[in-house]
């Protein structure tokens, strides 16, 4: 107590506050950055099995007639996935492709693939621009069309990091009903990919650790998995939130996931990445889109997302602050924690990246680190705007 009389004393009660509020949020980043980082710790194979091991799975993918290149560049990556059991037999699966176009466009091309892959499934929708076909009526079809019980689901401009992309998550079958696991981005040069590959492996670092913990809330549309059983439950009767072009990978997967039904699939073998279609105003426009779900989400979920950028930015300030205005013993003490925090959160990122298979991320993390709550209030206020793309 009276070292904090003589500190009142001596720089007044607004430097007391100050220093106290550095104090607090370092602490309070260390936790955060550590709970991001339960999920390199997560290990399915500590599940009870409860299906044979390697099941028969049908791989479901929407194909829309704007969907150009997915036909001859990114549908042979899925059709020649390696799907073998332990003792190097075939396992069945199947590639059930939902077209939705006209016949003129890529069906006759489709027919022509499924002659070299007998397990090419088409399911085709014709296009009427007065009807159009949302992606989860086009997914309720491959559903349908489907013939095993276990389905993954992924998208045109998604590429699997190999071919035993499936013979690892379809193992997630194994241990539960629903199947989630990462989809970074494509990696290409600069800094701006960069950056949109660390905010993308953040925000999924976010709900798959919450899924690790067993409050499973979301997926990521090009990799995640559930069972027909539960599509079909009464309960469930299909997709929710029907009014929206979105919400089969998080509204749709918030009432049918929980702790004990989900399985993370975990590992560079098992990830998915998403083609990049442009810079700065291609990421605005995802994340814009898809962003609009996020209202839906439990409270406790938009708390946290609103939390951890907030609390981020509040320490940067006030760090700020007291290397300006207060003395040097202050400000060394500010540098030396903002420092510490610094390497404690690029510490926890890279066994997260290792985990997901991010690589080259670091070296840019700290500009990802300092600027990513004002992009992200920015984008809040975009989102403020209706997005007419999602609603129906």
């Amino acid at each position: 107590m009276q070292f904090i009389e003589r500190f009142i004393l001596s720089y007044g009660p607004a430097a007391l506050v100050l220093v106290g509020v550095v104090v607090l949020f370092f602490i309070i980043q260390l936790i955060q950055y550590a709970r991001l980082a339960t999920l390199v710790g997560y290990r399915n194979s500590d599940r009870r099995q409860g299906r044979d091991s390697y099941p028969s799975v049908s791989v479901i993918i929407p194909l829309f007639n704007e969907d150009y290149g997915f036909v001859e560049e990114r549908l042979p990556l899925f059709l020649q996935q390696n799907y073998k059991n332990d003792k190097g037999a075939d396992v069945p699966f199947e590639v059930v492709v939902v077209y939705v176009g006209l016949s003129s466009d890529f069906h006759e091309d489709l027919l022509r693939i499924r002659e070299h892959y007998h397990h090419l499934i088409i399911s085709r929708i014709h296009f009427d621009p007065r009807r159009p076909i949302s992606r989860k009526m086009a997914l309720n079809i491959g559903i349908k069309s489907a013939q095993y019980e276990c389905m993954l689901f992924s998208s045109t401009d998604a590429i699997p990091a190999s071919d035993n992309w499936l013979n690892v998550v379809a193992r997630g079958f194994e241990r539960g009903n629903v199947v989630l696991s990462y989809c970074g981005l494509e990696e290409l040069p600069g800094v701006m990919n960069t950056l949109m590959r660390t905010g993308r492996m953040m925000h999924s670092a976010e709900w798959l650790s919450r899924a690790a913990s067993g409050k499973p809330y979301r997926g990521t549309l090009h990799n995640f998995g559930f069972t027909k059983k539960l599509y079909f439950h009464p309960r469930v009767k299909g997709f929710n939130q029907l009014g929206m072009n979105i919400g089969e990978d998080d509204l749709f997967l918030e009432r049918i996931a929980s702790r004990k039904n989900t399985s993370l699939v975990l590992t560079p073998r098992a990830t998915i990445r998403q083609k990049v279609w442009g810079g700065l105003s291609w990421w605005i426009s995802e994340r814009r889109y898809y962003g609009s779900a996020a209202p839906f989400y439990p409270s406790g979920v938009r708390w946290r997302k609103f939390w951890e950028p907030t609390a981020r930015l509040i320490f940067h300030l006030t760090t700020l602050l007291v290397i300006l205005l207060l003395p040097l013993e202050f400000k060394i003490g500010a540098a030396a924690l903002w420092l510490l925090r610094l390497g404690w959160v690029l510490f926890e990122v890279k066994r997260i990246a290792r985990r997901l298979g991010e690589k080259r991320l670091l070296a840019y993390y700290p500009i990802y680190d300092l600027f990513s709550p004002y992009w992200t209030f920015v984008l809040w206020c975009i989102m403020l705007r209706k997005d007419e793309r999602v609603w129906r």
